[in-house]
């Protein structure tokens, strides 16, 4: 309970009585524990159960009811609210478990990326790569990212200067396919809790994307979706991108849902608002879902082999 009290502490000294809590689904489960130890400290607790997929959608209307919102999870964006407290969760790993990959890299130096889970171990892993000879670069990115932090909407930590290869320490495999897409480079992705090592292939990924934008030609209609949430709010581009096809049709919404879309009934969408959403969820929506820079494709002002993945500015 020492990151509670801690918690507790910091919304006394703002003189908040009401506290507002939001939670990513991998933490939901943590809000009545943490719900429970605020209320017994004296504050008025309220709890957000909407679904939050990142620092682009902190629950603001909750502002309207509490002092302060505590966001856990995720690291603020560029001028956050300032009552918005970002509360990072961070999960811990044995380092050692970086020598697991040093058979497997090719350079003696390297860039290394992270998600904001295990930012605070990038300087514990360096040392392991070093006493193997390998110097690790880490630079910051945009998005408000920590130094060698990458998000799933943006990859400019991965862009470092004067390397080949690329490591991405972390489970899943978006992250890393985002890194190999966003730089072209050699991508080995370790896994910290089971030890397992992949070098990144985009091939399957790519082929999947170019059947969906060949499905996608044909669509009589095309409907753009907006996202009205502060941080993932693209409206200029897709607006740009609807005067350029006489197909394509606005469409708003806060919630992109696969019941939505069937309800909607276009027979192809672009989405303009979490990246992941096209590229995590594609297979749970009836129809093409394409990014912006598939869209370019699908209009014949890209080329395929140029292919670039989605990014937020």
């Amino acid at each position: 309970m020492t990151g509670y009290s801690d918690l507790a502490a910091r919304l006394k000294g703002r003189g908040a009585r009401v506290v507002a809590l939001q939670f990513p689904a991998g933490l939901k489960r943590k809000a009545g524990e943490i719900a429970q130890f605020l209320k017994d400290h004296g504050f008025e607790v309220i709890v957000s159960g909407d679904p939050c997929y990142g620092a682009c959608d902190v629950a603001r209307e909750t502002l309207g009811y509490a002092d302060v919102l505590v966001h856990f999870g995720h690291t603020p964006l560029e001028d956050p609210d300032p009552r918005v407290i970002f509360e990072p969760f961070r999960i811990d790993f044995d380092p050692a478990v970086i020598q697991n990959v040093i058979p497997s890299l090719k350079s003696a130096r390297i860039g290394l990326v992270t998600t904001a889970q295990h930012v605070h171990l990038l300087g514990e892993v360096k040392a392991q790569l070093s006493t193997s000879g390998i110097e690790a670069i880490t630079t910051r990115g945009s998005r408000g990212c920590a130094e060698g932090q990458v998000l799933g909407c943006a990859f400019g930590a991965a862009r470092v200067p004067g390397v080949q290869e690329i490591l991405f320490v972390g489970t899943g495999v978006f992250h890393p396919l985002g890194v190999q897409l966003a730089t072209g480079l050699r991508v080995v992705a370790l896994d910290p809790f089971t030890g397992e090592v992949e070098e990144v292939s985009a091939e399957k990924f790519l082929r999947r994307r170019h059947a969906l934008i060949g499905k996608a030609r044909s669509a009589e209609r095309i409907g753009l979706l907006v996202s009205t949430k502060t941080g993932q709010e693209r409206y200029a581009l897709a607006r740009d991108m609807a005067s350029r096809c006489s197909r394509a049709i606005l469409v708003l919404m806060r919630e992109i849902s696969p019941d939505e879309l069937l309800n909607l009934g276009f027979p192809a969408y672009v989405n303009f608002a979490c990246p992941r959403l096209a590229y995590d969820d594609q297979i749970r929506f009836p129809v093409p879902v394409l990014t912006p820079q598939e869209f370019l494709i699908l209009l014949g002002e890209k080329d395929f082999a140029d292919y670039a993945i989605d990014e937020m500015e």
